[in-house]
Protein backbone atom coordinates (compact mmCIF):
# COMPACT_ATOMS: atom_id res chain seq x y z
CA UNK A 1 0.00 0.00 0.00
CA UNK A 2 3.02 2.65 0.95
CA UNK A 3 4.54 1.74 -2.70
CA UNK A 4 1.09 2.30 -4.34
CA UNK A 5 1.01 5.63 -2.70
CA UNK A 6 4.56 6.23 -3.31
CA UNK A 7 4.02 5.86 -7.01
CA UNK A 8 0.88 7.66 -6.84
CA UNK A 9 2.61 10.94 -5.65
CA UNK A 10 5.66 10.14 -8.23
CA UNK A 11 3.28 10.19 -11.12
CA UNK A 12 1.30 13.66 -10.44
CA UNK A 13 4.65 15.22 -9.43
CA UNK A 14 5.44 14.20 -13.16
CA UNK A 15 2.08 15.80 -14.45
CA UNK A 16 2.69 18.41 -12.41
CA UNK A 17 6.46 19.33 -13.72
CA UNK A 18 4.82 18.58 -17.53
CA UNK A 19 2.22 21.47 -16.75
CA UNK A 20 4.59 23.96 -15.45
CA UNK A 21 7.08 22.74 -18.73
CA UNK A 22 4.63 23.22 -20.94
CA UNK A 23 5.39 20.34 -21.91
CA UNK A 24 2.50 17.25 -23.59
CA UNK A 25 2.62 13.61 -24.27
CA UNK A 26 2.87 14.35 -27.67
CA UNK A 27 5.47 16.28 -28.13
CA UNK A 28 8.53 18.56 -26.08
CA UNK A 29 7.50 21.50 -24.57
CA UNK A 30 6.02 25.38 -25.88
CA UNK A 31 8.90 27.11 -26.80
CA UNK A 32 6.92 30.15 -28.08
CA UNK A 33 3.85 31.40 -29.55
CA UNK A 34 2.42 32.35 -32.75
CA UNK A 35 -0.78 35.01 -33.43
CA UNK A 36 -2.16 34.92 -37.14
CA UNK A 37 -4.46 37.57 -38.62
CA UNK A 38 -7.51 36.75 -41.15
CA UNK A 39 -9.66 39.58 -42.58
CA UNK A 40 -12.97 37.20 -43.39
CA UNK A 41 -13.81 37.51 -39.22
CA UNK A 42 -11.18 39.98 -38.09
CA UNK A 43 -9.62 37.89 -36.12
CA UNK A 44 -6.38 36.73 -34.45
CA UNK A 45 -5.64 32.91 -34.04
CA UNK A 46 -3.37 32.21 -31.64
CA UNK A 47 -1.18 29.21 -30.96
CA UNK A 48 1.65 27.20 -28.89
CA UNK A 49 4.57 26.11 -30.89
CA UNK A 50 6.04 22.36 -29.89
CA UNK A 51 9.37 22.32 -29.53
CA UNK A 52 10.38 18.89 -30.24
CA UNK A 53 7.73 18.84 -33.43
CA UNK A 54 7.13 22.23 -34.68
CA UNK A 55 3.50 21.23 -34.09
CA UNK A 56 1.10 24.10 -33.12
CA UNK A 57 -1.87 23.90 -30.80
CA UNK A 58 -4.23 26.65 -30.46
CA UNK A 59 -4.54 28.82 -27.32
CA UNK A 60 -7.02 28.81 -24.78
CA UNK A 61 -10.54 31.26 -26.37
CA UNK A 62 -8.76 31.57 -29.39
CA UNK A 63 -9.48 33.13 -32.12
CA UNK A 64 -9.50 36.14 -30.15
CA UNK A 65 -11.30 39.59 -32.15
CA UNK A 66 -8.57 41.58 -34.05
CA UNK A 67 -9.65 44.98 -32.19
CA UNK A 68 -10.90 46.81 -35.56
CA UNK A 69 -11.24 45.55 -39.04
CA UNK A 70 -9.08 44.02 -41.33
CA UNK A 71 -6.30 43.40 -39.64
CA UNK A 72 -3.68 43.36 -41.92
CA UNK A 73 -0.07 43.48 -39.57
CA UNK A 74 1.53 42.60 -36.76
CA UNK A 75 3.99 43.68 -34.52
CA UNK A 76 5.33 41.93 -30.71
CA UNK A 77 7.37 43.91 -28.30
CA UNK A 78 10.96 43.14 -27.58
CA UNK A 79 10.06 40.66 -24.33
CA UNK A 80 6.69 39.41 -25.88
CA UNK A 81 4.56 41.15 -23.32
CA UNK A 82 2.71 43.50 -25.41
CA UNK A 83 1.16 42.67 -28.94
CA UNK A 84 -0.10 45.24 -32.06
CA UNK A 85 -2.29 44.92 -34.72
CA UNK A 86 -2.97 47.08 -37.53
CA UNK A 87 -6.17 46.93 -38.78
CA UNK A 88 -6.76 49.02 -42.23
CA UNK A 89 -10.20 49.71 -41.98
CA UNK A 90 -12.74 50.23 -44.41
CA UNK A 91 -13.26 52.11 -47.66
CA UNK A 92 -16.32 53.39 -49.57
CA UNK A 93 -17.69 52.55 -52.70
CA UNK A 94 -14.89 54.77 -54.22
CA UNK A 95 -11.97 53.27 -52.85
CA UNK A 96 -11.48 55.80 -50.45
CA UNK A 97 -10.19 54.88 -46.80
CA UNK A 98 -13.20 55.64 -44.06
CA UNK A 99 -10.80 56.69 -41.57
CA UNK A 100 -11.96 53.65 -39.17
CA UNK A 101 -8.17 52.73 -39.62
CA UNK A 102 -6.49 51.57 -36.08
CA UNK A 103 -3.67 49.95 -34.18
CA UNK A 104 -5.07 47.77 -30.94
CA UNK A 105 -2.90 47.03 -27.97
CA UNK A 106 -3.36 43.16 -26.53
CA UNK A 107 -1.19 41.86 -23.29
CA UNK A 108 0.05 38.53 -23.56
CA UNK A 109 -0.91 36.61 -20.73
CA UNK A 110 -0.06 32.82 -19.66
CA UNK A 111 0.45 30.43 -22.64
CA UNK A 112 0.16 33.48 -24.60
CA UNK A 113 -3.60 34.38 -24.17
CA UNK A 114 -4.60 37.69 -25.45
CA UNK A 115 -6.36 40.58 -23.35
CA UNK A 116 -7.38 43.59 -25.52
CA UNK A 117 -5.91 47.11 -23.65
CA UNK A 118 -6.87 49.34 -25.94
CA UNK A 119 -6.99 51.06 -29.72
CA UNK A 120 -5.17 54.05 -30.84
CA UNK A 121 -5.68 56.38 -34.40
CA UNK A 122 -2.68 56.92 -36.55
CA UNK A 123 -1.64 60.56 -38.06
CA UNK A 124 -3.00 59.93 -41.40
CA UNK A 125 -4.97 57.14 -43.38
CA UNK A 126 -5.24 53.43 -44.12
CA UNK A 127 -2.43 52.15 -41.73
CA UNK A 128 -0.60 49.12 -43.11
CA UNK A 129 2.06 47.87 -41.15
CA UNK A 130 3.72 48.01 -38.51
CA UNK A 131 7.43 47.57 -36.89
CA UNK A 132 8.55 47.26 -33.21
CA UNK A 133 12.34 48.88 -31.99
CA UNK A 134 14.83 46.79 -30.93
CA UNK A 135 14.52 47.90 -27.22
CA UNK A 136 10.46 47.90 -26.75
CA UNK A 137 10.59 51.52 -26.83
CA UNK A 138 8.53 52.45 -29.81
CA UNK A 139 6.25 51.45 -32.71
CA UNK A 140 6.21 52.38 -35.83
CA UNK A 141 3.17 52.38 -38.11
CA UNK A 142 3.09 53.33 -41.45
CA UNK A 143 -0.30 55.09 -43.17
CA UNK A 144 -0.45 54.76 -46.69
CA UNK A 145 -2.39 58.67 -46.55
CA UNK A 146 -0.45 61.39 -44.88
CA UNK A 147 -2.71 64.03 -43.50
CA UNK A 148 -1.31 66.83 -45.84
CA UNK A 149 -3.41 65.40 -48.86
CA UNK A 150 -0.09 65.66 -50.61
CA UNK A 151 -0.62 61.84 -52.09
CA UNK A 152 1.81 60.31 -49.74
CA UNK A 153 2.08 58.44 -47.05
CA UNK A 154 3.43 58.57 -43.68
CA UNK A 155 5.35 56.77 -40.56
CA UNK A 156 3.32 58.03 -37.28
CA UNK A 157 6.05 57.24 -34.18
CA UNK A 158 4.83 55.79 -30.93
CA UNK A 159 6.64 55.52 -27.44
CA UNK A 160 5.50 52.36 -25.61
CA UNK A 161 4.70 51.85 -22.09
CA UNK A 162 6.68 49.18 -21.17
CA UNK A 163 4.38 48.42 -18.10
CA UNK A 164 0.84 48.91 -19.53
CA UNK A 165 1.44 48.56 -23.42
CA UNK A 166 -0.11 52.22 -23.72
CA UNK A 167 1.07 54.26 -26.89
CA UNK A 168 1.90 57.93 -27.07
CA UNK A 169 2.46 59.90 -29.94
CA UNK A 170 6.11 61.27 -30.52
CA UNK A 171 5.27 64.68 -32.72
CA UNK A 172 7.63 65.51 -35.30
CA UNK A 173 10.10 68.05 -33.79
CA UNK A 174 12.39 68.55 -37.17
CA UNK A 175 9.31 69.86 -39.44
CA UNK A 176 6.11 72.53 -38.83
CA UNK A 177 3.30 72.99 -40.83
CA UNK A 178 1.99 76.56 -42.30
CA UNK A 179 0.36 77.38 -39.00
CA UNK A 180 4.30 76.86 -37.25
CA UNK A 181 2.37 73.53 -35.57
CA UNK A 182 4.71 70.35 -35.14
CA UNK A 183 3.62 67.63 -37.37
CA UNK A 184 2.65 64.74 -35.77
CA UNK A 185 3.80 62.42 -38.79
CA UNK A 186 6.82 61.26 -40.76
CA UNK A 187 6.04 61.75 -44.25
CA UNK A 188 7.37 59.30 -46.66
CA UNK A 189 6.59 58.29 -50.51
CA UNK A 190 3.61 57.10 -52.40
CA UNK A 191 1.50 54.25 -51.33
CA UNK A 192 4.53 52.77 -48.95
CA UNK A 193 3.25 49.00 -48.18
CA UNK A 194 6.05 47.85 -46.14
CA UNK A 195 8.32 49.79 -43.25
CA UNK A 196 11.30 47.30 -41.65
CA UNK A 197 14.16 48.32 -39.27
CA UNK A 198 17.75 48.12 -39.43
CA UNK A 199 20.02 49.19 -36.64
CA UNK A 200 19.97 53.03 -36.61
CA UNK A 201 17.66 53.23 -40.12
CA UNK A 202 14.02 52.97 -41.20
CA UNK A 203 13.02 51.64 -44.67
CA UNK A 204 9.97 51.97 -45.97
CA UNK A 205 9.55 50.35 -49.36
CA UNK A 206 6.87 52.47 -51.79
CA UNK A 207 4.92 50.94 -53.99
CA UNK A 208 3.72 54.02 -55.91
CA UNK A 209 7.12 54.70 -57.36
CA UNK A 210 8.87 52.00 -56.71
CA UNK A 211 11.26 53.34 -54.59
CA UNK A 212 12.72 53.12 -50.67
CA UNK A 213 12.79 55.51 -48.51
CA UNK A 214 14.96 55.38 -45.80
CA UNK A 215 14.95 57.97 -42.08
CA UNK A 216 17.30 57.81 -39.72
CA UNK A 217 16.73 56.92 -36.06
CA UNK A 218 17.67 59.90 -33.51
CA UNK A 219 16.72 60.13 -29.91
CA UNK A 220 13.39 59.54 -28.73
CA UNK A 221 12.06 57.54 -31.40
CA UNK A 222 12.58 60.66 -33.83
CA UNK A 223 13.48 60.19 -37.45
CA UNK A 224 15.52 61.84 -39.77
CA UNK A 225 15.76 63.01 -43.14
CA UNK A 226 18.87 61.57 -44.45
CA UNK A 227 21.11 63.37 -47.99
CA UNK A 228 18.65 62.00 -51.35
CA UNK A 229 15.92 60.44 -49.18
CA UNK A 230 14.62 58.94 -52.03
CA UNK A 231 16.35 56.01 -53.50
CA UNK A 232 15.24 54.27 -57.05
CA UNK A 233 15.05 50.95 -57.32
CA UNK A 234 14.71 50.36 -60.81
CA UNK A 235 11.62 47.63 -60.47
CA UNK A 236 8.37 47.27 -61.79
CA UNK A 237 6.19 45.43 -58.71
CA UNK A 238 7.97 45.52 -55.60
CA UNK A 239 6.77 43.55 -52.74
CA UNK A 240 8.60 43.29 -49.97
CA UNK A 241 11.36 44.57 -48.22
CA UNK A 242 13.62 42.69 -45.87
CA UNK A 243 16.63 44.03 -43.89
CA UNK A 244 19.25 41.58 -42.45
CA UNK A 245 22.31 43.08 -41.17
CA UNK A 246 24.33 44.86 -43.72
CA UNK A 247 22.19 43.60 -46.63
CA UNK A 248 19.04 44.91 -47.59
CA UNK A 249 16.72 42.62 -50.07
CA UNK A 250 14.04 43.47 -52.26
CA UNK A 251 11.06 41.20 -53.91
CA UNK A 252 10.19 41.99 -57.26
CA UNK A 253 6.96 40.53 -58.82
CA UNK A 254 7.59 41.94 -62.59
CA UNK A 255 9.41 40.77 -65.08
CA UNK A 256 13.38 40.27 -64.60
CA UNK A 257 15.33 42.30 -67.12
CA UNK A 258 16.48 40.20 -70.04
CA UNK A 259 13.63 37.57 -69.34
CA UNK A 260 11.04 36.19 -71.37
CA UNK A 261 7.58 37.67 -70.47
CA UNK A 262 5.66 34.55 -68.45
CA UNK A 263 2.20 34.76 -66.83
CA UNK A 264 2.54 35.19 -63.94
CA UNK A 265 6.32 36.38 -63.78
CA UNK A 266 8.73 34.71 -61.75
CA UNK A 267 9.86 37.48 -60.23
CA UNK A 268 13.23 38.43 -58.78
CA UNK A 269 15.28 39.50 -55.84
CA UNK A 270 17.57 43.08 -55.51
CA UNK A 271 20.09 43.13 -53.18
CA UNK A 272 21.50 46.04 -51.82
CA UNK A 273 24.60 46.99 -49.40
CA UNK A 274 23.69 49.47 -46.67
CA UNK A 275 26.09 52.61 -46.69
CA UNK A 276 26.19 55.57 -44.52
CA UNK A 277 23.34 57.55 -43.92
CA UNK A 278 21.03 54.86 -44.36
CA UNK A 279 22.20 54.72 -48.25
CA UNK A 280 22.08 51.81 -50.26
CA UNK A 281 24.13 50.74 -53.00
CA UNK A 282 23.57 47.59 -55.67
CA UNK A 283 25.41 44.93 -55.43
CA UNK A 284 27.53 43.93 -57.95
CA UNK A 285 25.70 41.15 -59.86
CA UNK A 286 22.24 42.69 -59.44
CA UNK A 287 19.08 41.29 -59.51
CA UNK A 288 18.90 37.54 -58.77
CA UNK A 289 16.08 35.88 -60.57
CA UNK A 290 13.88 33.93 -59.33
CA UNK A 291 13.57 29.88 -59.06
CA UNK A 292 12.00 28.59 -61.91
CA UNK A 293 8.06 27.11 -61.58
CA UNK A 294 7.82 29.90 -59.54
CA UNK A 295 5.51 33.10 -59.35
CA UNK A 296 4.77 36.22 -57.64
CA UNK A 297 7.73 36.63 -54.79
CA UNK A 298 5.67 38.54 -51.83
CA UNK A 299 7.72 38.50 -48.87
CA UNK A 300 11.81 37.38 -47.85
CA UNK A 301 13.11 36.07 -44.44
CA UNK A 302 16.47 35.67 -43.62
CA UNK A 303 17.58 32.88 -41.19
CA UNK A 304 18.72 33.52 -37.99
CA UNK A 305 22.25 33.02 -38.79
CA UNK A 306 22.39 35.07 -41.89
CA UNK A 307 23.16 31.87 -43.79
CA UNK A 308 20.01 31.70 -45.82
CA UNK A 309 17.18 33.81 -47.79
CA UNK A 310 13.76 32.40 -48.06
CA UNK A 311 11.65 34.44 -50.89
CA UNK A 312 8.03 33.48 -50.41
CA UNK A 313 5.85 32.79 -53.77
CA UNK A 314 2.48 33.83 -53.77
CA UNK A 315 1.61 31.91 -56.62
CA UNK A 316 3.34 29.08 -59.63
CA UNK A 317 3.98 28.38 -62.40
CA UNK A 318 4.15 24.07 -61.71
CA UNK A 319 1.36 21.95 -63.12
CA UNK A 320 2.48 19.06 -61.36
CA UNK A 321 2.29 21.56 -57.68
CA UNK A 322 -0.67 23.52 -57.54
CA UNK A 323 0.13 24.98 -54.42
CA UNK A 324 2.36 28.10 -53.60
CA UNK A 325 5.92 27.62 -52.53
CA UNK A 326 9.33 28.91 -50.67
CA UNK A 327 12.73 29.56 -52.57
CA UNK A 328 15.60 29.18 -50.90
CA UNK A 329 19.09 30.71 -51.79
CA UNK A 330 22.33 30.63 -49.38
CA UNK A 331 24.13 33.96 -48.72
CA UNK A 332 27.52 34.10 -49.89
CA UNK A 333 29.92 36.43 -47.74
CA UNK A 334 29.52 39.39 -50.07
CA UNK A 335 25.33 39.59 -49.29
CA UNK A 336 25.12 37.69 -53.13
CA UNK A 337 22.99 34.93 -53.41
CA UNK A 338 22.76 31.13 -54.66
CA UNK A 339 20.22 29.16 -54.86
CA UNK A 340 19.94 26.22 -52.57
CA UNK A 341 21.53 23.00 -54.63
CA UNK A 342 18.38 20.58 -53.46
CA UNK A 343 16.14 18.76 -56.20
CA UNK A 344 13.21 19.65 -53.75
CA UNK A 345 14.20 23.63 -53.83
CA UNK A 346 11.18 25.45 -54.24
CA UNK A 347 9.54 23.92 -51.39
CA UNK A 348 5.71 24.09 -51.43
CA UNK A 349 3.53 25.08 -48.90
CA UNK A 350 -0.10 25.94 -48.62
CA UNK A 351 -2.18 28.30 -51.11
CA UNK A 352 -1.33 32.04 -51.26
CA UNK A 353 1.17 32.65 -49.14
CA UNK A 354 1.66 36.08 -47.54
CA UNK A 355 4.10 36.87 -44.94
CA UNK A 356 6.32 34.38 -42.81
CA UNK A 357 8.58 33.97 -39.70
CA UNK A 358 10.63 31.60 -37.72
CA UNK A 359 10.60 30.56 -34.29
CA UNK A 360 12.28 31.51 -31.40
CA UNK A 361 14.13 28.40 -31.39
CA UNK A 362 15.56 29.07 -35.33
CA UNK A 363 14.44 25.74 -35.69
CA UNK A 364 11.12 26.04 -38.16
CA UNK A 365 9.39 28.60 -40.75
CA UNK A 366 5.87 29.08 -40.68
CA UNK A 367 4.17 31.06 -43.62
CA UNK A 368 0.28 32.35 -43.30
CA UNK A 369 -1.40 31.41 -46.23
CA UNK A 370 -4.30 33.77 -47.33
CA UNK A 371 -6.08 31.81 -49.61
CA UNK A 372 -6.97 28.69 -47.69
CA UNK A 373 -6.69 30.69 -44.30
CA UNK A 374 -3.85 28.46 -43.18
CA UNK A 375 -0.29 28.26 -41.88
CA UNK A 376 2.30 26.03 -43.39
CA UNK A 377 5.20 24.81 -40.86
CA UNK A 378 8.79 23.55 -41.93
CA UNK A 379 11.96 22.06 -40.54
CA UNK A 380 15.07 24.32 -41.21
CA UNK A 381 18.16 22.02 -41.70
CA UNK A 382 20.60 24.35 -39.63
CA UNK A 383 23.45 22.27 -41.42
CA UNK A 384 22.36 23.09 -45.64
CA UNK A 385 19.26 25.17 -45.12
CA UNK A 386 16.90 22.75 -46.81
CA UNK A 387 13.00 22.95 -45.59
CA UNK A 388 11.19 19.50 -44.98
CA UNK A 389 7.81 19.00 -43.83
CA UNK A 390 7.01 18.57 -39.87
CA UNK A 391 6.87 15.48 -38.82
CA UNK A 392 3.70 15.21 -37.87
CA UNK A 393 1.86 16.94 -40.50
CA UNK A 394 2.56 20.73 -42.21
CA UNK A 395 -0.69 22.05 -42.62
CA UNK A 396 -3.05 23.97 -39.48
CA UNK A 397 -5.74 26.01 -39.98
CA UNK A 398 -5.93 29.44 -38.94
CA UNK A 399 -8.32 31.80 -39.64
CA UNK A 400 -10.49 33.00 -43.03
CA UNK A 401 -8.30 35.23 -45.17
CA UNK A 402 -4.72 34.93 -43.21
CA UNK A 403 -2.67 37.67 -43.80
CA UNK A 404 0.41 38.26 -41.26
CA UNK A 405 1.57 36.55 -38.63
CA UNK A 406 3.70 37.34 -35.62
CA UNK A 407 5.68 35.27 -33.11
CA UNK A 408 7.38 35.29 -29.46
CA UNK A 409 9.25 33.45 -27.26
CA UNK A 410 8.85 33.30 -23.35
CA UNK A 411 6.83 36.54 -22.24
CA UNK A 412 9.02 38.55 -20.32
Amino acid sequence: MTLSRIGRISRALVVSMAVVLGMSACGGYTIGFMWVLGTQYNQIAGFKIDDFTGNLTPMVNSPYSSGGTNPVSIAVRTGGNFLFVVNKGTVNAKGVSNGDGNVAVFAVGEDGILTFQAAYSTAGNTPVWAAADGTGSYLYVLDQTAPDGSGNGDITVFSIDGSTGRLQLVPNQLIKNAAGQQLTYFEVGKTPTMVRYGGSCLYTLDSGDQTIFPYGIGGSGQLTLEVNSTIPTGATNLTSINVSGSNVYLTDAGYPAGTAPLNPPVGSILPYTTGSNCSLSVQADGAVTNLPLTANPVYSLTDSKNKYLYVLNHGTTNSNNTNSSISAFVIESTGQLQPLSDVNNPYPVGNGPVCMVEDPSNQYVFTSNNNDGSVTGKVINQNTGQLSDLSRGSAFSATGLATCLGISGNVD
